[in-house]
């Protein structure tokens, strides 16, 4: 369910940059040109990428929220692999329970140079 709404957010996103993309601004950016004559006007057309920015942007916002809450309520509580502190207690146990045994061609400590 999560990796369905992620890929609808990621969809709505996509969206969301390429009507921002096509709207007319004052520096020029890549806003829509055409005729004045047509189905779709120069005012109409930004009415129209107005009225889907805002759409899409509500959407983005909402579907965030959903997710977070659905992550929030889906977390598995987090747990502890022990196995590894569990190894190293036993060996720790087992180097107390064997006797240190002196080892061979040991040398008293070595004098430094002077």
């Amino acid at each position: 369910m999560f990796a369905f709404l992620l890929i609808v957010q990621s969809l709505i996103a996509l969206s969301l940059i390429g009507v921002i993309l096509m709207q007319r601004s004052e520096g020029g950016g890549l806003g829509v040109g055409g005729s004045s004559s047509g189905f779709m006007t120069a005012r109409g057309a930004a009415d129209f990428l107005t009225r889907a920015t805002s759409v899409l942007g509500g959407l983005f916002i909402v579907l965030s929220i959903v997710m977070a809450a659905y992550a929030g309520v889906a977390r598995k509580a987090p747990t502890l692999d022990s196995s590894l502190a569990n190894k190293v207690q036993t060996s720790r146990t087992e180097e107390q329970q064997q006797p240190q045994q002196p080892q061979q061609n040991q040398q008293g400590p070595v004098p430094l140079a002077q």
